[in-house]
């Protein structure tokens, strides 16, 4: 029971490092990228360079789809304009797990200290930059956390079970990376989570693999309800990162062993592994629907109806 409440701390303290690097690096940015947003959103391509920017900045997909869905309702975007940006958030948030196969665990404490020093200050831009090595030293602090804790989790009779049935159902890890996802709403700490287990050998690539590509279809569920009591437009929006996601899943579930096989010509560690997997899994998927944005945007509004 206490390595359970460990986990839960843990991975509470990952979504406080996440929320405070995304404060800080959306205070450098300034207010107005609700503003660029829209002039950036002219062509699905724009759109698409506009979502993979903006969710970098944010380090939410989830996030960057909710003011999607906020400047539909407020029309002042139009649902196919909004294709190109969630096309770009589902890429943007892998620089985040690429980041995180960096090993930084040597500076954490430097960087909490950094951060805890800059808080002491009154200027907005070395605040916030305290908020993003605070988020920093946090997310690695926390991920360290995880691989030291994957071994006595692995340990306990009914969660060794369910770790040994994901190791052979691919759709079991896929269903458990949905489920936990939609609850945290974050697919980055889901997936990294995954990363931490695959570092110590607890969970094999392919498993990791289902894991990221069903977080993809549970961070969905944020802008699914963001959308609730909105237009009918704006329902839309989060309708194609609903589809775009499983249509994805639905393309490369039966060749994850392909996948896991290919990322492993790629790096040695296996928690890099997974972050080039879902690196190629997003682009992909993104690079696929791009040309024929329109032709999907058309695809949502005759599968759930255009009329607001």
């Amino acid at each position: 029971m206490l390595y359970i409440l460990l986990f839960i701390i843990l991975a509470g303290c990952f979504l406080l490092g996440m929320t405070m690097m995304r404060i800080g690096l959306f205070n450098l940015s300034g207010s107005t990228m609700e503003n660029w947003l829209q002039k950036m959103t002219r062509t699905p391509f724009l759109g698409f360079l506009a979502g993979i920017g903006m969710t970098i900045v944010l380090q939410s997909s989830s996030a960057v789809t909710v003011i999607a869905v906020g400047l539909v309702s407020a029309r002042i975007l139009s649902f196919p304009q909004t294709i190109g940006i969630i096309l770009g958030t589902n890429i943007g948030t892998t620089i985040t797990l690429e980041f995180f196969t960096f090993d930084l665990s040597k500076i954490i404490l430097p960087l909490l200290g950094i951060g805890l020093v800059l808080q002491f200050f009154r200027n907005i831009k070395v605040k916030s930059s305290s908020f993003i090595l605070l988020g920093i030293g946090i997310i690695f602090a926390s991920m360290n956390g995880f691989e030291w804790l994957s071994g006595p989790l692995a340990n306990i009779e009914y969660i060794d079970k369910l770790i040994y049935v994901m190791k052979d159902h691919s759709v079991i890890s896929f269903l458990i990376g949905t489920i936990l996802t939609a609850i945290i709403q974050s697919s980055t700490v889901m997936t990294g989570i995954a990363m931490s287990f695959l570092t110590v050998g607890t969970l094999p690539l392919e498993t990791g693999i289902a894991i990221m590509i069903g977080a993809n279809i549970g961070t969905c569920a944020t802008a699914l309800f963001a959308s609730i009591g909105t237009g009918r437009e704006a329902r839309l929006t989060a309708f194609a990162h609903i589809w775009l996601n499983v249509g994805g899943a639905i393309l490369f579930f039966p060749f994850i062993s392909f996948l896991a096989n290919f990322s492993r010509l790629l790096a040695v560690d296996p928690h890099t592994q997974l972050a080039h997997a879902s690196v190629i899994y997003n682009v992909v998927c993104s690079l696929v629907v791009l040309p024929f944005a329109k032709e999907f945007a058309h695809f949502i509004m005759t599968l759930h109806g255009k009329k607001t």
